[in-house]
């Protein structure tokens, strides 16, 4: 086959999507994929990637970036330092919250998040909207509205308070983002009860980070999983119950589809390779790990390590939400050094996270490349409207591609990340296999693991309705 006037062909490579991986060369002009096949005519650019793995490059769909985190809080990630980890870590698309503060409408919300946007992306970006004040007004005009201008995916909160909503005010919004054809996430822990436990913990002076873990237990969890299922059942509307940490929660999503409940699932790395246990350290050092829900414990990895090789989760995310260690606006505020009660909830992710699932998942032969990509990229794109123009490599998509070595070795170290944050929950982790090279649009912004292009290069996606409402 031969096509002339490439801008790039990336030449040789196993080309991998959700169902397919073979060997060809990929023909790249204006931003996107125009051919894939043999001997392709000559690219103004061409990389050779024999004995490499051409993917989709990654969707994190679940990060957090410069959102507001509470008085004396800052939050370690700007737009251009996560975005910058991000492609590094080979993602070229990362999905942030937007999240709407009590008394201030969505609309205000979103333009806010824009500014902080705007020029300063590595990655391409699109928002979800956190709903944390559904009035009338929210529910009957800025939902359906921004849902029309490719805003197609709400957040709502079942815990912290501030953030959380109560049943009625979930069904509300349930039923608006079902009417407008929005998906909603749910970040389902059962606040009433972790008030409660967080109370007596402190009664008994047990406030070191540790007992963070202690008073957010699996079943506050596996209890509101249920609700929030049951809340969607009421009202008939898709739901991604997301950061689910153990077998409980999985088995309530499983139920939910065996009624015909329209539902996607995803779990993140904390939840394969740490533990509870990592929270349990001396010198405050615990507090690196603190995140909602928490880490379990052995039995809880490997069932979610289950949910992703069997199906019950659809999206591997980071869930990345950074604060400093060493910093009294992050995780050693001076209230936190008191109680875990105030320590930021959240850790750095979106650099590591197809690192640690590629090493502990394909080449340990838990999941094979073809579900890799399925679960960091494809879906992603399907549940959040950006298929096929996002998620796979085929003729017609944006060239977004990340070339992978899945043979090279190395150590995840903070110093290589590049994000905000002054620490990984996952320094000195050895790794298997690694992006070499990454393209946004046909640009190159990687080579050779290393950062060639400068921010502001990103866009931002609307969107169209979510795969879940067909």
């Amino acid at each position: 086959m031969s096509l002339a006037g490439f801008d790039t062909v990336i030449r040789g490579g196993t080309v991998v999507t959700a169902a397919d991986a073979v060997t060809c060369d990929v023909g790249i002009r204006d931003g996107r994929i125009v051919a894939l096949g043999s001997d392709l005519a000559k690219g103004a650019r061409e990389i050779d990637a024999r004995g490499l793995l051409v993917m989709p490059g990654g969707i994190d769909s679940h990060v957090h970036i410069a959102q507001p985190s509470g008085e004396g809080i800052v939050m370690a990630d700007d737009f251009e330092s996560a975005t910058r980890s991000a492609i590094l870590g080979g993602n070229t698309t990362v999905m942030p919250f937007c999240l709407q503060e009590k008394g201030v409408g969505l609309r205000e919300a979103l333009n806010g998040y824009h500014a902080l946007a705007e020029g300063n992306c590595y990655t391409d970006v699109s928002f979800h909207l956190i709903v944390s004040d559904p009035t009338p007004t929210v529910l009957g005009q800025e939902m359906p509205a921004l849902a029309e201008e490719g805003y197609t995916s709400i957040k709502v909160f079942m815990t912290y308070e501030g953030l959380r909503l109560r049943d009625d005010e979930i069904l509300a919004t349930l039923d608006s983002a079902r009417r407008s054809k929005q998906v909603v996430l749910v970040h389902c822990e059962n606040e009433d009860a972790i008030r409660y436990l967080i109370g007596r913990r402190e009664e008994d002076g047990d406030t070191a980070p540790y007992h963070h873990a202690t008073s957010r237990p699996i079943a506050a969890e596996r209890e509101a999983t249920h609700r929030a299922l049951s809340l969607a059942e009421i009202v008939d509307t898709p739901i991604v119950i997301v950061h689910v940490s153990n077998r409980e929660a999985m088995e309530e999503i499983g139920r939910a589809r065996m009624r015909g409940q329209k539902i996607a699932g995803e779990t993140c790395p904390q939840y394969l390779v740490l533990t509870a246990e990592d929270l349990d350290t001396e010198d405050f050092e615990g507090a690196k790990y603190v995140c909602s829900p928490p880490p379990r414990d052995k039995p809880s990895q490997d069932a979610c390590w289950q949910g992703l090789e069997t199906g019950v989760f659809d999206l591997f995310s980071s869930d990345h939400c950074p604060f400093r260690f060493e910093d009294s606006a992050g995780k050693k505020t001076e209230k936190g050094r008191k109680s875990f009660r105030w320590i930021p909830n959240g850790i750095p992710g979106v650099g590591t996270r197809l690192q640690i699932l590629f090493s502990q998942g394909v080449a340990t032969g838990r999941i094979d490349v073809n579900r890799f990509v399925e679960l960091t990229a494809t879906n992603h794109a399907k549940l959040y409207g950006l298929y096929p123009q996002k998620g796979t490599i085929a003729v017609g998509s944006d060239a977004d591609i990340a070339i992978w070595d899945p043979t090279a070795k190395g150590t995840i170290r903070n110093a290589d990340l590049q994000h905000g944050a002054d620490y990984t929950p996952y320094e000195g982790m050895e790794i298997t296999g690694r992006p070499v090279t990454v393209l946004l649009r046909g640009e190159v912004a990687v080579e050779n693991g290393e950062l060639v292009t400068q921010k502001g290069q990103g866009a931002y996606l609307p969107r169209g309705q979510s795969t879940l409402f067909r």
